[in-house]
């Protein structure tokens, strides 16, 4: 498997709606696309759930990288080309997954993001960072995945209905209890699989 994530940033009184319909009109076209498990349209919104920037941010999960090459390389990321420009893709490697069956209906994603320390050894890391992580509760799916270019990672986590807290900028650096995580708060506007 193989994550992929490009986030558009766009200005800050960017009318979202413009967002919205691209994604009620177009989503469709990546449902049952070969070769993937899923695809997030994910926006974030200025002052919307403590979130700092208006944003577009696809999230993909690849079963395989021939799913992902002919998205890149056989036309339609060429859509994002002649709306945005160039844009940089983060590619991630998944280190855990999980989708149960209410993941259709997620309509919230809480991602979480930071950097993997330099350390000696990094045997066990992936399970110690698991455990470090805010406990994502009652989530239809999460997906945590690494980049081992960066050393970073990104934990999203897919509700039906966002839970208490997560809203709240207080709330949240609480729950992060001072590890220095990012957090962005995305609704998902389609979910293709």
């Amino acid at each position: 498997m193989i994550a992929m994530q490009y986030i558009i940033s766009l200005p800050d009184d960017y009318n979202m709606r413009i967002i919205r319909t691209r994604a009620e009109q177009n989503g469709y076209k990546t449902d049952g696309f070969r070769g993937l498990a899923f695809k997030a349209y994910l926006i974030s919104e200025k002052g919307k759930f403590g979130n700092e920037a208006n944003r577009y941010a696809p999230f993909y999960l690849w079963n395989e990288h021939e799913g992902m090459n002919r998205f890149l390389f056989g036309g339609p990321y060429d859509a994002i080309l002649d709306s945005f420009g160039w844009q940089q893709v983060n590619i991630g490697v998944p280190l855990s997954v999980r989708t149960g069956e209410d993941f259709p209906r997620a309509r919230w994603t809480v991602e979480v993001s930071g950097s993997i320390p330099r350390e000696r050894s990094l045997a066990g890391f992936g399970a110690r960072l698991s455990a470090q992580l805010p406990d994502a509760g009652n989530a239809a799916g999460e997906a945590l995945v690494y980049n081992p270019d960066k050393w970073g990672f990104r934990r999203f986590a897919f509700y039906e209905t966002l839970p208490e807290g997560w809203g709240d900028k207080a709330e949240r650096d609480r729950r992060l209890d001072g590890n220095g995580y990012g957090v962005t708060v995305y609704e998902v506007l389609h979910l293709s699989r």
